[in-house]
Parts: structure tokens; sequence; C-alpha cells
């Protein structure tokens, strides 16, 4: 069995995660995050699995999101070993052009989630296995996904 998570490893790796949605990091620095095989991301709008799943949604939502912040308000892990299950909630602020609108709209919300997240074999890192969007919750005013 290898080292078990912490907490702050949990709270590190989340807010590391988000970091580089704000930015669209390259694939190369968001793969390594998440477990290939046994990947499974339920989104509003799709089920994605594996890195080729991810890569697929990936692609296509950095170029309907811009100016995205996510700020995580909480992710609490229950550790066991070297998995847990994690319940986050993030502030996501995003902008959406809708052609032939005049002007973008902002997307603003809390979504709450749970991950099942792991120690990796092969990096010695946390990896997201499981990645599930539980709600939505929108403020007032925002525009609607």
């Amino acid at each position: 069995m290898s080292a078990p998570l912490t907490q702050q490893e949990i709270t590190t790796f989340t807010a590391d995660w988000y970091r580089k949605l704000d930015v669209h990091a390259p694939m190369v620095e968001c793969l390594p995050m998440l477990a290939d095989k046994d990947l499974e991301m339920r989104f509003p709008e799709a089920t994605v699995r594996g890195w080729a799943g991810f890569e697929k949604w990936y692609q296509t939502v950095v170029r309907i999101f811009f100016d995205e912040v996510h700020t995580v308000t909480s992710a609490v892990a229950d550790i066991r070993g070297d998995a847990a299950t994690v319940k986050v909630v993030v502030r996501w602020e995003a902008s959406v052009w809708k052609p032939p609108a005049d002007k973008s709209e902002r997307i603003v919300l809390d979504a709450y989630q749970t991950w099942n997240v792991r120690r990796s074999a092969s990096t010695g890192r946390p990896e997201i296995v499981i990645y599930i969007v539980d709600e939505l919750k929108y403020a007032p005013g925002s525009a609607k996904l």
C-alpha cells in the first residue's frame, strides 16, 4: 500500500486542478491528475470516460468558455489510506458568447461535486478516478448553461 493521502494534499490538489482549468492548461498538464482506465467524469452535459473522453470534452469547453475563475470554497476529504472521497464546492464564473449576440454573458454558480481520488501508482500523486457534478446553484442574474 502506498502512503496515505492527507487533507492538505487534497486541498492543494483541488486548487491546482481548478487553476489549470482557469488558464486552459495544455492536456499534458491535466492528464497526470486523472486516472486513465478507470476515469469517469459526470458533467451536466455529458459523461466521459478515460483520457480520450476527457480530452474530447475539454477541447470542446475551452472553446466555449473564457475569463474563467474557479474558487474552491470547500474540499472535505473522507480519507481511507491512499484513497479518498472528496466533497467539493467550487464557485465558477465564466463568460460565454453565443453568436450572433452583441455581447457575451456571464455565468456565476456554485458547483457541488463528489470526487473519488487515489494515489497514482505511476506518479505517487493524487489522481481523480470519479468526478461527479452533483448540483449547480446559479447566482441571481447569472446566465444559464
